[in-house]
């Protein structure tokens, strides 16, 4: 089982699974804290316990990194995947339909394949390097929007950027905030938005490793907040800011930045 089947055997079971707890109590229950320091909710467990099993089985890798169980031994002959079981628990748990399980495979250092599938509706982006990516098996590319003041962007920051964000925010047309960084990554790429920005320093590589590649592999760019090349620790306590869009916004984005 290649990387592709075994990511679709996952999204297909952990969508299968947590569907009749979307939106219910129970979901939101805590079973104790994930290996990013934050609680892991049931509807998580679920979703993990289902990929780790799969991975495990079909040994894809040598090393599994996940936001809830933290670094797993898996034992397979190369690679590391990066595993966000729900990206957008908080819209599973409130029944808010755009949540996703996104896992991307690294080997000596290059993100190689990216998956994310949209677990409320059942879109599936995927991208491999060099090779481009698509939604539900149609290509993919960037919006060819080059002007911020046409464009539309999902935009996060925290009180302390709170300059930086509100100066990009008066400039660009629409401003949205999605609630799963996977996914908005993805629809980036699709262009069904312009750009991403997340200047937190909260984004993890399970976070983000997948939506980046779809991202870049549609023909957009991704890189830290000042421009540079983004670097992506592989610790899931240890975030970082992101700034994804299209090739034509992307200096301009970084320059209302700073």
């Amino acid at each position: 089982m290649d990387f592709y089947e075994a990511s679709y055997t996952i999204f297909t079971a952990i969508r299968s699974a947590i569907t009749p707890l979307i939106g219910t109590p129970a979901a939101a229950v805590n079973t104790g804290n994930g290996a990013d320091g934050t609680p892991t909710k049931y509807i998580d467990k679920i979703a993990e316990d289902i990929a780790v099993s799969v991975i495990k089985k079909e040994q894809l890798c040598q090393l599994l990194i996940s936001e809830e169980a933290g670094k797993v031994v898996i034992g397979g002959d190369t690679g590391t995947i990066f595993l966000d079981p729900v990206d957008g628990t908080y819209n599973a748990l409130m029944n808010i339909p755009f949540f996703a399980v996104s896992l991307a495979y690294v080997k000596d250092g290059v993100l190689k394949e990216g998956f994310v599938g949209n677990l409320s509706n059942g879109d599936i982006f995927t991208a491999k390097r060099g090779e481009g990516s698509w939604l539900n098996g149609v290509p993919l590319h960037v919006s060819d929007v080059s002007e911020l003041q046409a464009s539309a962007m999902s935009v996060y920051g925290k009180h302390f950027q709170y300059d930086r964000v509100i100066h990009l925010i008066r400039k660009i047309r629409r401003f949205r905030q999605f609630g799963a960084s996977a996914l908005e990554l993805s629809y980036v790429g699709a262009g069904k938005i312009d750009g991403f920005v997340d200047l937190r320093r909260t984004l993890r590589a399970t976070d983000a490793a997948a939506g980046i590649l779809i991202l870049e592999e549609a023909g957009g760019i991704v890189s830290d907040r000042d421009g540079n090349p983004l670097t992506l620790p592989d610790e899931v306590s240890i975030g970082n800011c992101l700034v994804g869009t299209n090739a034509s916004l992307h200096k301009k984005v970084i320059e209302y930045l700073r």
